[in-house]
């Protein structure tokens, strides 16, 4: 348990536990009109730290982690769990799928977004230091970022066991920092008290809501607490939390309004003001080291998450790179990683600080934290069983408090608000094209040789003299009752078919992990021909060379050296009548031309690999 707590310090807290590096700076920004005056002050470390109190260990911590699939949290998993539920309801399944992909495709505007204000607020600090600095922030933090994304592939694995003592390190150091300024200013502690949030929003009104969409920034890395529940286990992660990561955020907060209470001119950057100037250099350091482990967490987050996608048919089938031999939840995914470098760039050039950053920032977190709690509450009425009004309280009383965040945040978006949606309403379009291109492909696929089903096609194959020649032809079909569009175009050129012929039928499930036992099922189809139907889980390793090796507990025996594997490689020509608007179905085609790797993403031996060339209408 205690190597556990101490991994999910290193993995889990970097993101929630670098906000305090700019939260407090971007509340008082000047532009946003909010004085740093000693009611104000109060008001708003009450909201922080009662915010950290009800979203984070009451919503998060104690209710959501609950609704895991399988030990497996995050909002894929969520989102499995949520429409597995209601699955006798197809409408709502499909809204509820909707709504989550949304929830996480604006998770990758978090991760565009998470790595540029942290590295920046972190590398910021040098300008508090020695003000001549200045204009080396941009390219260092530059340096930094770039850095970190040219070092992903060579996996986590190696550094990762000094993240937890690095994190500890920062908690610790920032716990006693904020807890040294207390002393100068004991008035602070009235923020315990949530009257005085409260009297704050009445007092301020508009201006009061507007603060919310900085105030939220103290809660970035929430969902991550959540996500990061497979790898753990919930109580490691409860339990770093209560005894490190809440105290030290909490004690931190409130020395930088303690600070402020005594020092008003310190709010352009209260954190690093926290540190006498010999210590500026060394925290400028540490937090670099630490937003550079918050950034990593989230880029791991978004290759998990872009795996789980994959397997639930969200995303086109990109290879995927395991970086170590231990740990499968370790992963790069070259694509990605590049893409979040381009636009992580292009984020920290066209923000070009951290404050202008935070205008951006609350609108991805709110918007995956309002869905999120509305999957939330069809689990627990729907999975759970519990009655109407236990189901229906504490969702409206999370999602009020998520959308005050998300709608405060929604007044920013001309200051860079746009940014994080624009980014999720491309990923969103990505992902429902490529789950509806998908879609139509199995339904051409099944109209495929007219309406004969694989058996019928078989048997009436071998009633006619038909070459059959040594070896094992591995049929990949979309649709398992269906025929392959390889079978047809092999047989047509080549004349031939192999002695053995497997028809594999790759299906994803709604759960993280599908047992060994229940990874593959046969179905004989008579003259040496077989169906096979492979299962993996949103989390499993995909192998197909294993999957087959597999079949011999069940009598069917493959020598991999004998395998070929037969690939449609299919020109998708868009036609704008079956189902989709003209132009996505040629994003669709482009993507199926240009992004997925088959080969790779089912780790085939390209030396087996044959691909036969079909033009498929949709």
């Amino acid at each position: 348990m205690r190597k556990l707590a101490l991994a999910a310090i290193g993995i889990v807290f970097g993101d929630i536990g670098t906000s305090p590096l700019y939260t407090m700076s971007t509340v008082f920004d000047p532009s946003h009109g909010l004085s740093a005056d000693r009611a104000n002050v109060l008001g708003i470390v009450s909201l922080i730290v009662w915010a950290l109190v009800v979203v984070v260990s009451l919503k998060y911590v104690t209710l959501i982690m609950r609704a895991h699939n399988h030990g497996e949290g995050g909002i894929m998993a969520l989102l499995a769990l949520a429409a597995s539920s209601v699955a006798r309801r197809p409408r709502l399944r499909n809204g509820l799928l909707l709504i989550g992909v949304f929830g996480a495709a604006l998770f990758y505007g978090d991760g565009v977004i998470t790595p540029a204000i942290s590295v920046l607020g972190a590398v910021e600090g040098l300008e508090v230091a020695a003000p001549g600095l200045k204009a080396f922030v941009v390219p260092i933090a530059l340096a930094v970022l770039i850095a970190l994304f040219l070092v992903q592939r060579r996996g986590t694995a190696g550094i990762g066991a000094v993240f937890g003592p690095v994190m500890v390190l920062w908690f610790v150091v920032i716990a006693v920092a904020g807890l040294m300024n207390i002393g100068r200013s004991p008035d602070i502690l009235l923020a315990f008290n949530p009257l005085v949030g409260l009297e704050f929003l009445q007092r301020n009104g508009w201006l009061a809501f507007v603060s919310l969409g900085s105030v939220v920034l103290a809660l970035t890395g929430a969902e991550a607490l959540y996500a990061d529940m497979g790898h753990f286990g919930a109580q490691p992660i409860r339990l770093s939390w209560f005894l490190l990561a809440l105290p030290a955020l909490a004690l931190n907060y409130l020395g930088q309004g303690a600070l402020l209470l005594v020092d008003p001119e310190t709010v352009s950057n209260p954190f690093f003001h926290l540190f006498p100037g010999v210590a500026l250099f060394p925290m400028v350091a540490l937090a670099t080291v630490a937003t550079v482990i918050a950034s990593q967490a989230v880029i791991s987050g978004a290759f998990s998450m872009t795996k789980q996608a994959m397997q639930l048919g969200f995303m086109p089938r990109m290879g995927i790179v395991y970086t170590s031999e231990r740990e499968i939840g370790q992963i790069y995914i070259p694509a990605v990683n590049w893409l979040l470098l381009i636009a992580v760039i292009g984020a920290v050039l066209g923000f070009g600080s951290s404050t202008a950053l935070g205008s951006a920032y609350g609108i991805a977190v709110t918007g995956t934290m309002m869905i999120t709690t509305v999957l939330t509450f069809y689990v627990v009425r729907y999975a759970w069983h519990y009655n109407w009004l236990l189901s229906v309280l504490p969702t409206c009383f999370f999602l009020v408090i998520d959308a005050a965040f998300f709608s405060a945040n929604l007044l920013k978006f001309l200051e860079g608000g746009w940014f994080p949606l624009l980014l999720g309403a491309i990923m969103f379009t990505v992902m429902c094209t490529w789950h509806r291109g998908r879609e139509l492909m199995v339904q051409e696929a099944r109209s495929h040789a007219g309406t004969v089903p694989l058996e019928q096609y078989l048997d009436d194959l071998f009633a006619r003299k038909t070459i059959r020649v040594p070896g094992t032809a591995v049929f990949l079909n979309i649709d398992p009752d269906g025929v392959p569009h390889a079978l047809v175009n092999n047989l047509e050129h080549n004349h031939v078919l192999h002695e053995r012929a497997l028809f594999v039928h790759v299906t994803s499930l709604d759960v993280p992990y599908v047992p060994e036992e229940d990874r593959v099922a046969i179905t004989v189809l008579g003259h040496n021909c077989y169906r096979v139907i492979v299962a993996y889980g949103f989390k499993d390793v995909t192998s197909l060379p294993q999957a087959l090796l597999d079949c011999a507990e069940m009598g069917l025996m493959i020598e991999p050296a004998e395998v070929s594997y037969f690939l449609s490689h299919a020109t998708v020509v868009a036609t704008g009548c079956k189902g989709m608007a003209v132009w996505r179905e040629r994003l669709y085609a482009v993507m199926a031309h240009n992004i997925g790797n088959v080969s790779a993403y089912f780790k085939l031996n390209s030396n087996r690999v044959i691909e036969l060339g079909a033009r498929v209408e949709i």
